[in-house]
C-alpha cells in the first residue's frame, strides 16, 4: 500500500473543525453551550469549527469531554489501514495549551474509534507544559531523555528521568513540570476503555 502524505495544517484544522461541528450538532448543543461545557470562549469555538484555528491538546480534551467522546474522535478519520507507519517527520502536531510558549506534541496515534493514543513530546527549555489533564482509561508516560516531574492529584509528585515509566488512571488529574533547563523527550500513551 503506498504511503500518503499527511494533510497540511490549514486543511487539518478545517477537517477537525468539521468533526467538532458535526458532533456538536448531533448532540443538540448550541455553540454557547458547548463552549461553556468545554471551558473555552465561544469566539474560539467558532474559529475551531470554521477551521481558522486548530485546538490545542488541552482544548481537544475539554471539547471531547464536553461532547462525551474520546479525544481521538475529534480528529478526521484516516483511510482504512491495518498497518500504519508514522515516519519521523510525520504525525499531527498539537500544542499542549492555547498559548504561544506551549510545548508541541506529535500525535503518533490519535485516531477516531481507537482506544489507543500515543503522543511524543520534545519539551524545550522555557516551553509551557503545566496544564492539568484528565481523561478516561489509563495514562502511561515513558521518559526517553531528560527529566520531568509529574504531579498527580491525590498521589503526589514524581520526578522521572531517562527510561523511567509511570502509569496511573487517566481520571486522576495530572500535570507536568520541567525540573531543569535541559530538553526532555517523553512518550505519552493513553488507553481508553473500548
Amino acid at each position: 500500500m503506498p504511503e500518503t502524505a499527511a494533510p497540511d495544517e490549514s486543511s487539518l484544522a478545517a477537517l477537525v473543525g468539521g468533526v467538532v461541528r458535526a458532533l456538536r450538532e448531533k448532540s443538540g448543543l448550541s455553540m454557547r453551550d458547548l463552549a461553556k461545557r468545554a471551558g473555552i470562549s465561544q469566539p474560539f469555538l467558532s474559529q475551531i469549527e470554521r477551521g481558522v484555528s486548530a485546538p490545542s491538546m488541552i482544548s481537544t480534551y475539554r471539547l471531547a469531554a464536553a461532547l462525551g467522546v474520546a479525544p481521538g474522535d475529534l480528529l478526521p478519520a484516516p483511510e482504512s489501514e491495518r498497518v500504519r507507519v508514522v515516519r519521523a517527520d510525520e504525525g499531527t502536531l498539537i500544542p499542549v495549551a492555547d498559548r504561544p510558549d506551549a510545548a508541541v506534541g506529535r500525535a503518533l496515534n490519535m485516531r477516531p474509534n481507537s482506544p489507543l493514543e500515543v503522543i511524543e513530546y520534545r519539551i524545550e527549555p522555557g516551553q509551557h507544559i503545566g496544564e492539568w489533564f484528565e481523561s478516561t482509561g489509563v495514562s502511561s508516560l515513558y521518559v526517553i531523555s531528560g527529566a520531568i516531574e509529574v504531579e498527580i492529584v491525590g498521589a503526589g509528585r514524581f520526578r522521572l528521568g531517562a527510561r523511567d515509566f509511570i502509569t496511573f488512571p487517566a481520571t486522576m488529574r495530572d500535570r507536568w513540570h520541567r525540573v531543569d533547563d535541559e530538553p526532555a523527550e517523553v512518550l505519552l500513551v493513553i488507553v481508553h476503555p473500548s
